[in-house]
């Protein structure tokens, strides 16, 4: 299969930032390539481009908790740290679904598993995001799909 494209851009983009000095970037591309080495050790194969992306869209997801984090606590210099970092991963993340695409989802899954009510909240739930594959925040279809079933 050979290598995976956006592995070789991660490795190359962290060779550019340690020749550039650039601390903050190359950190938060040798955190995303552990990431990606353990899962490779996880689930014993050399990753795809889909699967290295669904890794990068956890670490994007996993600063911007830290943001909100570190933001309600006071501690901006470490919010802007993790903004940062979260820049640096984000074109290697999905891309995120539009508020449409989302919606559209959330009918389909409504339709496709008859639910009616709040009780039918996981299964909605879980098409949803079988379906967008890390690219939609759980947090925010749930708020939708609530919406929608309490309606």
């Amino acid at each position: 299969m050979g290598d995976p494209a956006l592995k070789a851009q991660v490795r190359e983009q962290m060779t550019a930032a340690l020749r550039a000095g650039d601390k903050l970037r190359l950190g938060a591309l040798r955190m995303l390539s552990a990431a990606i080495t353990n899962r490779e050790k996880e689930v014993l194969h050399e990753l795809d481009d889909d699967e290295v992306r669904e890794v990068a869209g956890r670490e994007v997801k996993r600063r911007t908790e830290s943001i909100e984090a570190f933001e309600s606590a006071g501690r901006t210099e470490l919010a802007e740290k993790e903004r940062a970092e979260r820049e640096v991963l984000q074109p290697f993340a999905p891309e995120q679904l539009s508020e449409a695409e989302v919606d559209a989802l959330i009918e389909r899954a409504i339709s496709s598993t008859g639910a009616s009510s709040m009780s039918d909240m996981g299964r909605v739930m879980g098409a949803v995001m079988a379906d967008a594959k890390g690219r939609a925040d759980g947090s925010a279809v749930q708020a939708k799909v609530r919406e929608r079933l309490s309606g």
